[in-house]
């Protein structure tokens, strides 16, 4: 079965951190451009980070910019988005996505091919 699956959500105060990680099953994320997305209560979902295949092009959303860090260890098939300074805003569901991208150097934030179910991230004081 090919699935994402996101962890390490969880509840955290004001100006900590928390880092979320999405692992696949069922295929290798080396062909995939990964993106993260979230989606607050009464909110539209939004992507907020996204990497290229290699790793070596990110991008970020300027509400995340300086705070969070996207990376990938295609040994471990798994991508990660390291949240710091977080603000209660951030509270919300995030999503990691896959999009097999074999031909840019990019990514994108459109079209995804596989979604994770989400993890639920809680800044709070």
């Amino acid at each position: 079965q090919l699935q994402l699956v996101e962890s390490g959500g969880g509840l955290v105060q004001p100006g900590g951190s928390l880092r979320v990680s999405c692992a696949a099953s069922g295929f290798t994320l080396d062909y995939y451009a990964i993106a993260w997305f979230r989606q607050a209560p009464g909110k539209e979902r939004e992507g907020i980070s996204c990497i290229s295949t290699s790793g070596g092009s990110t991008n970020y959303a300027d509400s995340v910019k300086g705070r969070f860090t996207i990376s990938r260890d295609n040994a471990k098939n798994t991508v990660y988005l390291q949240m710091n300074s977080l603000k209660a805003e951030d509270t919300a569901v995030y999503y990691c996505a896959a999009k097999r991208l074999t031909w840019r150097r990019d990514c994108v934030y459109y079209d995804m091919d596989y979604w994770g179910k989400g993890t639920l991230v809680t800044v709070f004081s």
